[in-house]
Formats: structure tokens, sequence, C-alpha cells
């Protein structure tokens, strides 16, 4: 069982609060916790098909909405993910998704319990 470290940048959050106000920062970052949730199981399931040019797309997807919300790990995953994909380097592609999915599943539950939000 491997631990991965979760990094989430408050300043990020504060920002994003200060722009938004608290109801409209709330509804982005729970959007945003919704939808990628939806991609990273859409992520594994493009692994599993083999459908790496759709896979690409999906992890890119992720990069900008986790850094929306300052999750600093995911995003920088996410990145590593579509960089070894362009590199045509199947093993790094399924070790690197395994752990964007269990470093997003530890992100989002730190982003719900920072917000004091339950799943």
């Amino acid at each position: 069982m491997h631990s991965e470290t979760v990094r989430l940048d408050p300043d990020k959050l504060s920002a994003l609060y200060e722009q938004l106000g608290e109801a409209g920062a709330e509804d982005v970052v729970c959007r945003a916790i919704e939808e990628m949730a939806v991609r990273l199981t859409h992520c594994e399931r493009l692994w599993r098909q083999n459908d790496l040019m759709n896979l690409r797309k999906s992890a890119r997807s992720l990069i900008a909405m986790a850094e929306q919300i300052g999750m600093t790990a995911l995003a920088t995953i996410a990145k590593d993910v579509t960089e070894a994909i362009d590199a045509e380097d199947g093993p790094a592609v399924a070790a690197i998704l395994f752990r964007l999915m269990r470093v997003g599943e530890r992100s989002l539950t730190a982003v719900w319990d920072q917000q004091d939000m339950t799943i």
C-alpha cells in the first residue's frame, strides 16, 4: 500500500473566497470536486480501454481544475500522466495514473475536510 502526500495551496482557496465570496467559492469548489471525481474514474476507465488519446485529454482537464482550487500535487501528477502518454511509455502511464488515482482520492477528501464539508 502506497502512502501519498497531499499538498493543498490554502492561498488559492483563500483567493477564490475573496474573489467570489463564500457562496460563490463553495459552489466552485463543490463543482470542481464533483467533476474531478468523475474525471478520475473516467481516466481509469480510458486506461483500461487503452484509449490513450482521450485519457490524455481527461488528464489535461484535471490540471486546470486542480490548480483552480489549490490541489498542487494532483495537478502535477496529472501533467506527468500527459507527459508519459506523449513519451509513449506504457509502464510509466500505468504507474503514474494509479498514483494520480491515489493522490486524487486523498486530495478530494482533504479539500472537503478543509472546507468543513461532508461527502
